[in-house]
């Protein structure tokens, strides 16, 4: 009895000033340890670097490899663009700065069909290219970073609320009408959440793991945690119930810290106590999470990790309510899977 081919993929991606990683990111996706057969849709936002070139020399060198515009640039509508242009029943959704271990669509396929899941989706594994990269790196996979998230420092494997990226059904997908682009950022665990809402079962494992380039500066890293920040204060608003302890310790850290200078300042040495007490925390803690590391790379991890948390809990406490009425004001009911 002949062997039976697997699904078909569609692996997406949203684009927006990857000129860095885009040719060895698709280069992992097109060579992926995979039977079945595959395309590759990048959706191209408004750069202002070469990534259009590139990706242009990727589609005339493999027919797998099409384009679709995203003049918008934000990233649920970059993904909705790329969902609709494609066409296999399994969608593999991959960012610009992402590389595929060997066998992750395999063996994601695999896990789709063993579990019954309508997405899985496994480790956003840091790994740098200089010193303050593999500094962030280090700070992003240790639970002294991101507290005990899966997805960053592993765990078992499991049902999940969200997962990193996502190997999705399709017609899950498109029962939901894909992303909401209200969501410039935490689209992921929007989507996630109509997908449980309707019956689905979301699905994380170790097995796979993404290598993920960190933010090549100080500056970058904080905007992008201060975003993180400010969308999971409309995630919480949006979802009560949806908030707990890890996510709140860089909210209190910021107005602790704050307080304890005012006070400092102001009334007595003894307020330096907690701004004190924080950065010998971090000191300490980024003495683990460096073990292997450089010299160099080990002197920067304090610096990312008060870049990441004190971002973190700025954007978490200056989330203006504003946006999270206008996205509440977009939320889309999951729709039930239909019986067969």
């Amino acid at each position: 009895m002949p062997q039976q081919q697997p699904p078909a993929v569609s692996v997406i991606m949203p684009v927006l000033n990857e000129e860095r990683h885009l040719r060895n990111s698709v280069r992992h996706i097109l060579e992926q340890e995979y039977a079945g057969e595959m395309e590759v849709v990048i959706a191209l936002g408004p750069s202002t670097d070469r990534t259009d070139e590139i990706a242009a020399e990727l589609v005339a060198e493999d027919a797998r490899v099409h384009t679709v515009p995203n003049p918008t640039g934000r990233t649920p509508a970059a993904l909705n663009a790329a969902i609709k242009a494609s066409r296999h029943p399994v969608v593999v959704r991959v960012d610009g700065h992402g590389m595929l271990s060997p066998d992750y669509i395999a063996t994601a396929v695999r896990l789709l069909e063993e579990t019954g899941a309508v997405n899985v989706g496994g480790i956003m594994h840091a790994e740098g290219e200089n010193a303050w990269e593999d500094a962030v790196a280090a700070a992003m996979t240790s639970k002294i970073g991101v507290g005990n998230a899966a997805f960053h420092t592993g765990g078992q494997a499991g049902p999940a609320e969200t997962v990193y990226l996502g190997v999705f059904r399709r017609e899950a997908l498109e029962q939901q009408g894909g992303y909401n682009e209200e969501f410039i950022r935490a689209q992921d665990w929007e989507l996630n959440f109509r997908l449980r809402e309707a019956g689905g079962q979301i699905w994380f494992s170790p097995e796979l793991k993404v290598q993920y380039r960190p933010r090549p500066s100080i500056k970058a890293l904080a905007k992008q945690y201060k975003d993180y920040g400010k969308w999971r204060h409309v995630v919480a608003r949006y979802h009560a119930g949806s908030i707990n302890l890890r996510y709140l310790a860089p909210p209190t850290a910021v107005g602790a810290i704050a307080a304890g200078l005012v006070v400092g300042a102001a009334v007595t040495p003894w307020g330096f106590v907690v701004p004190a007490g924080y950065l010998a925390a971090i000191t300490a803690g980024s003495v683990p999470a460096g073990k292997g590391l450089p010299l160099k790379a080990r002197a920067q991890i304090p610096v990312a990790l008060a870049t990441m948390h004190m971002s973190w809990g700025l954007g978490f406490l200056t989330s203006p309510r504003s946006l999270a009425k206008k996205v509440i004001a977009s939320r889309r009911p999951a729709v039930p899977a239909a019986a067969e």
